[in-house]
């Protein structure tokens, strides 16, 4: 009885050592997620070794650059009627993904919620207008800036009059971008702020009364606010970083911590704006004077 019995265990303990030693294979074939991307998920381990070795050769693999970003025109927007992602920031992604030899697809994100979307790999980079400040670099690694920008009030055009010559937001219901530098620029200046999901959403509260202003850059105020805009009234004035005592912001595209795609794009950026691609991309939305060409 005691020799069967150990025979038994004998069998099961060998069992029990293949199959560990066949779990590595079957966990490298999971299925691609709904947005067509490679198995982002469920590769934790094996993949993130290799993407700490080599990012740009992680996304030259699954063949898309996925690309985190809001509605926020002159930068990412869709013309009324139409399905194509364009402006500044569209156009220059679409660019260095075909400098990388790989597909563009761009993703809305919670502007909020940009570092999980990226450690997820739910997206490869942030690029979207995205102010460089501490707590962006210190969650992922920054391009060289290439735009500038600072914040601005903006607010009803029949109630101007309340507006001018403001220094403090105090006693205000200020509609900002949850988790952006408009956010953090209302607040220092003393306003009840009422975050809401993107820039353009802010704009959405003022115009219904919801909100008394808004704060967003002044790449998008300019854009969508005044004569001829779809927020025809509403006007823009007080640059808050000035207000604060601040210079002006500069925008980077955010990669993942470690990646190599930053040299990848800062290389990119320097041969597109020797041969004249980048500001011919900005000309064509408004920003000669905002994009940085050294």
């Amino acid at each position: 009885m005691k020799k069967t019995l150990s025979l038994a265990l004998a069998l099961t303990m060998a069992l029990s050592l293949a199959a560990c030693g066949n779990s590595g294979g079957s966990s490298s074939s999971a299925p691609a997620d709904a947005s067509g991307s490679s198995s982002q998920a469920n590769s934790s381990t094996s993949s993130s070794s290799a993407n700490t070795e080599s990012d740009l050769a992680y996304v030259q693999e699954q063949g898309t650059l996925y690309v985190g970003i809001t509605n926020f025109a002159p930068m990412d927007y869709k013309e009324e009627g139409s399905d194509e992602w364009i402006g500044f920031d569209a156009d220059m992604a679409k660019a260095f993904a075909e400098s990388l030899g790989v597909n563009v697809e761009f993703q809305e994100i919670t502007w909020d919620y940009k570092v999980q979307e990226l450690e997820s790999k739910t997206i490869d980079c942030v690029w979207n207008g995205m102010t460089i400040n501490d707590e962006v670099t210190a969650a992922m690694s920054v391009s060289n800036p290439y735009c500038t920008n600072y914040q601005v009030l903006v607010y009803p055009a029949d109630r101007a009059a309340e507006f001018e010559n403001l220094t403090s937001l105090e006693g205000l219901y200020v509609a900002v971008e949850s988790g952006s530098a408009g956010e953090d620029a209302a607040e220092a200046l003393g306003a009840t702020t009422v975050p809401v999901q993107s820039q353009a959403n802010t704009l959405m509260e003022v115009q219904s009364g919801n909100s008394d202003a808004a704060v967003i850059d002044v790449l998008m105020a300019a854009e969508m606010t005044g004569e001829g805009t779809s927020y025809a009234d509403l006007v823009y004035s007080m640059n808050l970083n000035e207000a604060q005592g601040l210079e002006s912001e500069n925008y980077g595209v955010g990669f993942r911590k470690g990646s190599d795609l930053v040299d990848a794009f800062n290389n990119f950026w320097t041969q597109a704006v020797a041969d004249g691609t980048v500001l011919e991309v900005a000309t064509t939305y408004g920003l000669q004077d905002a994009v940085i060409l050294e």
